[in-house]
C-alpha cells in the first residue's frame, strides 16, 4: 500500500482510502485546511502511520478503498466519522459489490480503450471528462492490473475480518459499477444519493470535508 500526506501542519487528520487504479493526483481539486493521508494501490494491507499526533480523525472510503477501510478501520484510533463513496466492504461479493462481469471490464483495459472506459462509467459531462483526463493517475496499466490481482487475493484472506460499519455512504445516481438497488438495501437509511453523478463524485465537491458534512447541507435522503 502506498500512502501520501498533505500536511497542513494541522492537529486534525483525514484519512482518504481512494480507489483502484489511484493516486494522490486524481484528487487535487479538492482543498482542505486539515491533513489528509490519501491511502492508494493496495498490493498489500500494510498500514504504517503516526496517528498519534491527531487530536481529530475522520475517514473517507471510495470504491475498492471501502473493502479496504473495512478491514483496516480498527488500526486508526478515535475515529470520529466515516463515510463510504462509491463501494461496499463486500467488494466481490457478486451482489453488493463488482460482479464478475465487470471485474472482466477492468481486466480489459488496456491503451486503446481506457479513454472510453472513462467517458462510459466514470463521470457524467464533457466538462469533468476533461478534467479527469488533466487529473489523471499518473500509474501505469500494468501498476493498476497487478493491484487489481492483488484485491482479489486480498479479499479473498481478509473477507471475514470484514466490519461493515460507516456512519453514511454517498452512491452516484448513474453508477453502474456497484448496483445502487444493492447499495440501497445494505447502507438503508445511512444511504444518500448523488444526483447526476456516476462512479467519479470528486467533481461534485470542493473538499474532503464537504464531503464528511454532506448531511449537513443536503438532503437528498433516500
Amino acid at each position: 500500500m502506498q500512502q501520501f500526506l498533505i500536511s497542513k501542519n494541522s492537529q486534525d487528520l483525514i484519512v482518504f482510502f481512494s480507489g483502484w487504479g489511484c493516486d494522490e493526483n486524481q484528487f487535487t481539486n479538492l482543498q482542505d485546511n486539515e491533513d489528509v493521508l490519501i491511502l492508494y494501490d493496495y498490493q498489500d494491507l500494510s498500514l504504517e502511520f503516526d496517528f498519534s499526533k491527531y487530536r481529530h480523525i475522520d475517514l473517507i472510503a471510495y470504491s475498492a478503498g471501502v473493502f479496504v477501510a473495512s478491514v483496516l478501520q480498527k488500526q486508526i484510533p478515535s475515529l470520529s466519522k466515516k463515510v463510504a463513496l462509491c463501494g461496499n466492504p463486500y467488494l466481490l461479493d457478486e451482489k453488493l459489490g463488482l460482479s464478475a462481469q465487470t471485474i472482466e471490464i477492468f481486466k480489459s483495459i488496456d491503451l486503446d480503450n481506457y479513454l472510453e472506459f472513462r467517458r462510459q462509467y466514470m463521470v457524467e459531462t464533457e466538462a469533468e471528462y476533461q478534467s479527469y483526463n488533466d487529473l489523471q493517475s499518473l500509474r501505469s496499466l500494468e501498476s493498476c492490473q497487478s493491484e487489481l490481482e492483488a484485491l482479489q487475493k486480498l479479499y479473498q484472506q481478509y473477507k471475514n475480518q470484514i466490519d461493515p460499519d460507516f456512519d453514511l455512504a454517498l452512491m452516484a445516481e448513474k453508477d453502474v459499477l456497484f448496483r445502487l438497488s444493492a447499495q440501497k438495501d445494505f447502507y438503508q437509511e445511512k444511504l444518500r444519493i448523488i444526483p447526476k453523478a456516476r462512479h467519479h463524485i470528486f467533481f461534485k465537491f470542493k473538499s474532503f470535508r464537504e464531503i464528511l458534512e454532506f448531511d449537513k447541507q443536503n438532503e437528498h435522503k433516500q
